[in-house]
């Protein structure tokens, strides 16, 4: 019987790398799932939610080069490797843009960075606030390859960081969806009678309420935040898993395996967990790549609505929220980008989501 199993899902294995597409979604997803968690390693901008703002460049076009001047500060802050990896620097440096610089004496003279023609102011601050390191240190030239948004902030890093949240919602929402869905959908179609009809019931009165609106209410009774919109879109999540479960165990639980567990003596909760769950888990799976897929789709709604995602946290929903109305106003990277990102993000599921479906139909 081991054996046989071993060899379906060597099988399912196969089918899934011939598809091509189900392949190449998978690394794609691997890599955003890498990048989200070290996004501050890679990110130009290792600034906490990369919120580093330079009101002088904001807008600026992919490839904007400019030289920026950072003015060291006088406070200290003690902050370990692992909280500058996973959530990033407690910046507490001046950075200024800069068109031109000289030292006089004993004092750096700078003329701050000013677009369209205009004069920057002209300052000087006394190279005694500087350490005993090289000048060049603390003037280099920034290279945005993704532009500037409005408030100056370098894309790039506020994209790779805002990939955390879609890609860690999914996850957050579809382990909620399944504990839920499972636990409900087993005991509506296992034990049946008056159980299933109290459990369909929840089910339909949750299936009839507008997603959207299920999550903004539970939002609102939760409170805005980071984790209250994980939550609330969990809990939106479980009724179609529920749905599945139940019809699966309905069609399988009069069979002869589920009989001789019965006979030998075996209480409800093994029979479930150890004999049906797992004949039953294919389509589980399927639905649960859809359910990660949508779930990133209603964060960013949430994101673009102002329920989502806070700032100065980073959220693509929310970048799409900020710069919408630039796409009239001759700037429409600055909405395409992140919409680009959220949309190959939910294809991968998608795709991913097609591929595990023909791979574990044994049928076919």
């Amino acid at each position: 019987m081991s054996h046989k199993s071993k060899s379906l899902k060597q099988l399912a294995l196969q089918k899934f790398k011939k598809d091509f597409w189900g392949v190449f979604s998978l690394y794609f997803i691997g890599l955003v799932g890498l990048i989200s968690v070290f996004a501050y390693v890679v990110a130009p901008d290792n600034s906490q939610h990369a919120n580093q703002m330079h009101l002088a460049i904001h807008s600026k076009k992919p490839g904007f080069e400019v030289t920026m001047l950072t003015i060291p500060s006088q406070i200290k802050v003690k902050q370990n490797v692992f909280d500058k990896i996973f959530f990033g620097k407690k910046n507490t440096d001046t950075e200024i843009p800069i068109s031109g610089f000289e030292v006089e004496n004993d004092h750096l003279v700078y003329k701050e960075y000013a677009s369209n023609g205009i004069e920057g102011a002209e300052k000087s601050i006394k190279l005694s606030a500087f350490p005993n390191e090289s000048l060049g240190a603390f003037i280099k030239e920034r290279t945005f390859l993704f532009g500037t948004d409005k408030y100056g902030r370098d894309l790039l890093s506020r994209v790779l960081v805002g990939a955390r949240i879609s890609f860690f919602i999914g996850f957050v929402a579809v382990f909620i969806s399944l504990v839920i869905g499972i636990l409900m959908g087993s005991l509506a179609g296992y034990f049946g009678g008056k159980v299933d009809a109290i459990i369909m019931w929840v089910i339909n009165v949750t299936w009839s309420i507008p997603t959207l609106l299920l999550v903004i209410a539970i939002t609102l009774a939760l409170g805005k935040g980071f984790w209250q919109v994980f939550i609330a879109v969990g809990l939106t999540m479980w009724v179609e898993v529920a749905r599945v479960v139940r019809g699966q165990i309905i069609s399988v639980k009069e069979m002869q395996y589920v009989t001789a567990a019965r006979a030998l003596g075996y209480n409800d909760f093994r029979i479930i967990t150890k004999h049906i769950l797992p004949n039953i888990m294919a389509p589980v799976i399927v639905i649960s790549a859809a359910n990660f897929a949508a779930a990133i789709l209603i964060e960013s709604g949430l994101s673009f609505l102002g329920i989502g995602a806070q700032s100065p946290m980073a959220s693509w929903g929310a970048m799409i929220k900020d710069h919408y109305n630039y796409i009239i106003l001759g700037k429409p990277y600055l909405a395409i980008i992140p919409g680009l990102c959220i949309m190959s993000l939910v294809m991968a599921f998608m795709l991913i989501g097609n591929a595990l479906r023909d791979a574990l139909d044994v049928k076919g």
